[in-house]
């Protein structure tokens, strides 16, 4: 199960980078600190596959 939601993740991560356009960290940085980012995407599809996948992998 663990092997199929990582190979899952892999193959849809190489097909991301594809689609990102632009990626920019936000905030500080800070030594060990965790700073969000802001990714655009080229398509609104696209953002809404993320969001239908996550919900998939929360479970």
């Amino acid at each position: 199960m663990a092997k199929t939601i990582i190979k899952q993740v892999q193959d849809s991560t190489q097909e991301l980078d594809q689609e990102m356009e632009e990626v920019i960290r936000l905030g500080r940085f800070s030594e060990g600190g965790k700073r969000p980012m802001k990714v655009r995407m080229r398509s609104q599809m696209v953002v809404e596959e993320i969001y239908d996948k996550k919900k998939e992998i929360g479970r």
